[in-house]
């Protein structure tokens, strides 16, 4: 953690999923079935995406790689299958060949504010400036690497795309360079800081889009697209009921995920994420919260195990230095 927030740190996203599409008509295709505007992207431009049902409900979340010859889509690996069978379904006559190429290549991902030049450093060479989702190709050895820039921690940084047999000399190159390992728990505590969401655990099939924080996932101006209706209604006509919000639990105490959220003995939430944040020295959640409660500093009680915890009602993100963009 420490590593991410003050220089870099390396972390094995290999477990991501990913879903490759080709075909003369996929990027037509895939403009009518996920939320941002995929028909824009050139080759090495990318963008967040969701997969929404025509409830406007989260199928599940997605980045899209837009390259020459194809597009890639990465997600969760649980949900590579039930996405692949729910887009073969919308397949009418369109020419596009879909499917799981997730074993081809793995993620090593670098984050922090030396990331850049730490990648450059390992790579040999100088990376262009990438716009966020964007990526560049790289080479190091012989072998041809595609480099992505992120921001999942809250920092800048740089995915390693790269055939699973070179994962293990790149990973030992970097800690040999003096990049620090960071394990899942510590990166889970990192993306809670940053505000964002994970599929199964803060998000589902029955959460809707505009229920979490995921903004950067839509666009209001693309035409039609699955579920595109109801995000439609909700902006700019509605409301919802609930969103995800963020808690900070200032004596470092911390419930479990699940714990109900109550304000005067009523229930009026849930928490979906709870961290410790040794950065802020505090207690940190994620959580749905109904919309008369979302001001921030608004006190709430959270269960605990030994009793009701107090928590304030906090803005996402918690923490946030990577550009949005």
């Amino acid at each position: 953690h420490e590593a991410v927030r003050e220089r870099v740190g390396l972390t094995d996203r290999s477990h991501r999923g990913k879903i490759v599409a080709t075909g003369r008509d996929r990027q037509s295709f895939l403009q009518g079935m996920l939320s941002n505007d995929v028909k824009a992207l050139g080759p090495g431009q990318g963008c967040p995406a969701a997969f929404l049902d025509s409830h406007g409900k989260i199928v599940s979340l997605l980045v899209a790689h837009a390259l020459p010859d194809r597009i890639l889509l990465e997600t969760d690996a649980l949900l590579v299958r039930p996405t692949l069978e729910a887009l073969d379904r919308l397949l009418i006559s369109e020419r596009v060949e879909l499917e799981d190429a997730g074993a081809a290549e793995g993620i090593l991902t670098f984050a922090g504010p030396a990331a850049r030049k730490t990648v450059e450093g390992l790579l040999g060479q100088a990376l262009p400036d990438l716009g966020l989702y964007h990526h560049a190709r790289a080479g190091v050895d012989g072998l041809e690497l595609r480099v992505v820039r992120t921001a999942e921690s809250g920092e800048d940084g740089y995915d390693l795309w790269a055939p699973v047999g070179a994962l293990a000399p790149l990973w030992e190159r970097a800690i040999g360079a003096g990049v620090r390992p960071v394990g899942r728990e510590a990166w889970n505590v990192l993306r809670v800081e940053a505000g964002v969401v994970w599929y199964g655990v803060d998000v589902d099939a029955s959460t809707l889009l505009l229920e979490a924080p995921l903004e950067q996932t839509y666009s209001l101006t693309k035409g039609c697209y699955v579920g595109q209706e109801v995000v439609a209604r909700i902006t700019y006509r509605g409301h919802v009921n609930r969103k995800i919000v963020g808690f900070s639990f200032p004596d470092g105490r911390i419930p479990a995920a699940g714990a109900a959220v109550s304000v005067e003995g009523r229930e009026v939430g849930r928490i979906t994420s709870p961290v410790v944040s040794p950065a802020l020295g505090r207690g940190l959640a994620l959580g749905f919260l109904r919309r008369e409660h979302w001001a921030p500093g608004t006190k709430v009680e959270v269960a605990g195990a030994g009793g009701a915890l107090t928590a304030e009602v906090a803005a996402l993100p918690f923490h946030r230095r990577a550009a949005e963009r």
